[in-house]
Formats: structure tokens, C-alpha cells, sequence
């Protein structure tokens, strides 16, 4: 399994970006997927999440009313809308995949995309 995420960049205070992770290889059968960011000195941290079957959705409190999460399954991709964006969205952000097999948890990483707002 292959995850490349797109679409990061710089943009100024308010602006907006949208990210996509694009999965190839044997992604049948993912559970969910998500976005992770990670800022400098700060531990990586769930931005938004989706649920492959049911398309239920969570955010993290501090994106929440300013991003949202899509999946086109017929693409294999995984979107981030980021509207109103602030400084302390800069991060690297990544796409994350996991598949429940039984008992086990499989869990996929992109190499991720720089998001720099600045003010």
C-alpha cells in the first residue's frame, strides 16, 4: 500500500488549501482513513478522520467548522478541505490508512505535505 499526499503549500492567514491522498496498491478493504499533522517540537496529532463503510466523520476541536474530510472511493483518493486557515495550522500533514483484520490493526503513513500559513 502506497499513500502520496498533495497539495500542501503556503497561503496566507484566511486562506484556504485542499489536501488529497491518493492510495495505491491493495487498498481493498480499508476501514478508515485520516489526516495527521505534526508541527515542529509537538507531537503528531488527528486532524480529521473518516469510516471507509459508513462515511461517519470526526475533527479534531480546533478544525472543526473550518476543515472537512472527504473519500471518492471510486478515485481511491481521500481529501482535507482547510478553509480560515491560521498560523497554528503550519504542520506537516499526513494521510493515514487502517485496515482491521481479525484482531489486528494495520496501519498505513503517507510521507506527508507541508502546510505553511502565514501571517
Amino acid at each position: 500500500v502506497q499513500l502520496v499526499e498533495s497539495g500542501g503549500g503556503l497561503v496566507q492567514v484566511g486562506g484556504s488549501l485542499r489536501l488529497s491522498c491518493a492510495a495505491t496498491g491493495d487498498t481493498f478493504g480499508f476501514n478508515g482513513m485520516g489526516w495527521y499533522r505534526q508541527a515542529p517540537g509537538k507531537q503528531r496529532e488527528l486532524v480529521a478522520a473518516i469510516v471507509i463503510g459508513g462515511g461517519s466523520t470526526n475533527y479534531a476541536d480546533s478544525v472543526k467548522g473550518r476543515f472537512t474530510i472527504s473519500r471518492d472511493n471510486a478515485e481511491n483518493t481521500m481529501n482535507l478541505q482547510m478553509n480560515s486557515l491560521k498560523p497554528e495550522d503550519t504542520a506537516l500533514y499526513y494521510c493515514n490508512a487502517v485496515r482491521l483484520l481479525g484482531t489486528r490493526e494495520y496501519s498505513y503513513w503517507g510521507q506527508g505535505t507541508q502546510v505553511t500559513v502565514s501571517s
